[in-house]
């Protein structure tokens, strides 16, 4: 899904995109000329690669977001919220699950057949 940045907005509406087998659900509204607020969680399945041996394994997603969206460059000092700055004034949803997705696939995940062995496992240095 697709928006304007000028399009936003100031009251609270309800948010719904859906991403292959991956979902947004929560609120947004524009907070400032350039800045819309996003609180909302990911929810659904996707395949994530065993760092160890390499298998694809479902992986339940549920994970809290809390997204300023920015139109341009960021000056701000927001600790409590993700930043995401938007070019040409369109927001798109299904790039910024794909991105939480992308984020999430990076970090180290090991499968259940390799927690079996523990730290018995070839180590490189």
């Amino acid at each position: 899904m697709k928006i304007e940045f000028r399009k936003v907005p100031q009251t609270t509406k309800e948010l719904v995109v859906q991403y292959n087998s991956v979902k947004i659900e929560g609120t947004f509204c524009r907070i400032s000329s350039s800045l819309v607020k996003v609180d909302a969680v990911l929810k659904g399945k996707t395949d994530i690669d065993c760092c160890r041996c390499g298998i694809t394994e479902v992986m339940e997603v549920n994970e809290e977001l809390n997204l300023l969206l920015s139109d341009g460059i960021y000056s701000g000092n927001e600790e409590e919220y993700l930043v995401i700055e938007i070019e040409k004034g369109l927001i798109d949803f299904d790039d910024i699950i794909e991105s939480e997705l992308n984020s999430i696939k990076s970090d180290y995940h090991i499968c259940d057949e390799c927690q079996k062995y523990g730290d018995n496992f070839e180590k490189e240095f």
